[in-house]
């Protein structure tokens, strides 16, 4: 197997869920990982492999009164969870995966905890999908503005007499310029601000039609003042005012270097220096709050390609990368055992599922939040069942064991180092070799043919413990 580049690898690794053999090939087809990178910012919207998969749980093509009348909100979440988990392992446009969840991460309307926001969420993920390559500017009136946020923040039911802050608030401290840059004051202008955003909700309804609506009696009037915005607010109706708001928002170098830090823990390491931070800031302020050149300023920055070994995978990313790397072949769900079900199950046993972070602020981005014993021991047992294709086995086809090996005899060294290849994207380190060796009782130099015990019984050990090096947890 052709390894490609660690320049390469870094890139297609950080911005995936997992870097396969039919990913480095495509990464080659594309001409190198920047062209790849690039071919996969310009790409369309339709990615089928992924697509189909919104097929597989009836509950995802529901309107949200049907939802609200036929289902509940954790049956929703439990399959609006498994879908996202199935077309991270399916997806050919991994980098619009990948920043799909940055986008839902940043602006967090939990699939679980909201009391009926559930009813709009499957279309909220889809519009930041949709929006992941386009201006931060787009996304955040399209996230602050969606009947899920407006539901989940409490927008839906504030009004001109009894203002709810909690969406005014939200906006700043962690959409947009972020915590201690504003005042209480601004707060309350923020808040009044979005008044008349509304959505049929259940308040005072028995049969609430869910659907989003600007209600100017709802629109709180009277001059407003914040971070540099003003405006007299003397309409009833808002939304011309409130687009100019978030306009402003997305456009202040607060946001542009919150951002931009975001971006850069996510992508390049914790601790990113302020130099990025602020060349990337200023990319974004230069181009109009477009994510693009943004993107491509960081992976071509020194910081980034310097940055291997800086992150690590979150439980959920693990499980994913696990599945896509073993290259287990996960089909439409036909019971609750199957393999597409089960790893909502294994997510939870890992520490986080999808979309699952009950606050606002959504799940951690720092490596400190998921290195601990738990997480590794939870790991572990995940690497083992899947690894080993003892579990899920329902719906799913794992490879034979002959498949993770070289033409036959090779020594014990040789195929683990195929193994890594395969698994890893890279050559097996001389701690590996020992490791393997340890867990088999081999030697590096010993012959491996058809009858050794590797294939006997101890294929899934050596799996396992290449599953479980540390390259496997890192990004």
């Amino acid at each position: 197997m052709k390894l490609l580049p660690p320049e390469q690898r870094l890139l297609a690794a950080r911005f995936s869920y997992g870097l396969t053999p039919a990913l480095a090939k495509q990464v080659r087809r594309a001409g190198g990982a920047r062209s790849w990178f690039d071919r996969q910012l310009a790409t369309p919207v339709g990615d089928p492999a992924a697509d189909e998969c919104a097929g597989w749980w009836p509950h995802l093509s529901w309107d949200p009164v049907k939802l609200w009348r036929d289902s509940s909100s954790h049956e929703f979440a439990n399959d609006y969870q498994r879908y996202t988990l199935a077309r991270r392992v399916r997806a050919d446009r991994q980098v619009r995966e990948v920043m799909t969840e940055f986008w839902e991460q940043l602006l967090n309307v939990p699939t679980v905890g909201g009391e009926s926001a559930y009813v709009h969420r499957r279309d909220y993920g889809e519009t930041l999908r949709s929006l992941a390559f386009s201006s931060f500017g787009e996304i955040l009136r399209a996230a602050v503005l969606h009947p899920a946020m407006l539901v989940f923040l409490d927008n839906a039911r504030s009004t001109a007499r009894q203002p709810n802050e909690n969406l005014g608030r939200e906006l700043l401290e962690l959409h947009t310029v972020g915590l201690g840059a504003y005042t209480e004051a601004e707060v309350k202008d923020s808040a009044r601000i979005l008044t008349g955003w509304a959505v049929d909700t259940i308040e005072g309804n028995s049969k609430p039609s869910w659907s989003a609506s600007y209600r100017t009696d709802y629109h709180a009037t009277g001059a407003v003042s914040v971070l540099g915005f003003t405006h007299p607010n003397r309409s009833a109706d808002g939304r011309a005012m409130t687009e100019l708001y978030l306009a402003h928002l997305a456009r202040h170098p607060l946001t542009a270097r919150r951002l931009a830090r975001r971006l850069a823990v996510k992508f390049v390491r914790d601790d990113p220096s302020e130099a990025l931070v602020a060349r990337l800031a200023q990319v974004y302020l230069e181009h109009d709050t477009a994510i693009v050149p943004v993107l491509q300023a960081l992976v071509d920055s020194a910081e980034f390609l310097g940055s291997a070994g800086r992150k690590v995978r979150d439980p959920a990313e693990d499980l994913v990368a696990t599945y896509r790397v073993t290259r287990a072949r996960i089909a439409r769900p036909t019971q609750q055992k199957s393999a597409a079900n089960a790893m909502l199950y294994q997510s939870r046993q890992m520490g986080l599922m999808p979309l699952g972070w009950p606050r606002p602020d959504g799940a951690p981005i720092t490596n400190d939040a998921w290195c601990n014993p738990a997480r590794m021991l939870a790991s572990y047992r995940i690497h083992h069942v899947v690894g080993g294709g003892h579990y899920p086995d329902v719906d799913v086809t794992y490879r034979r064991e002959l498949a993770w090996l070289p033409p036959l005899p090779a020594t014990f060294a040789q195929v683990v180092d195929h193994i890594a290849h395969q698994l890893l994207h890279r050559d097996a380190s001389p701690a590996l070799v020992r490791a393997c060796c340890q867990v088999m009782s081999s030697t590096p130099d010993e012959r491996v043919t058809r009858d050794h015990k590797l294939l006997r019984y101890g294929m899934p050990r050596v799996l396992l413990t290449v599953l479980d090096s540390p390259d496997h947890f890192l990004r």
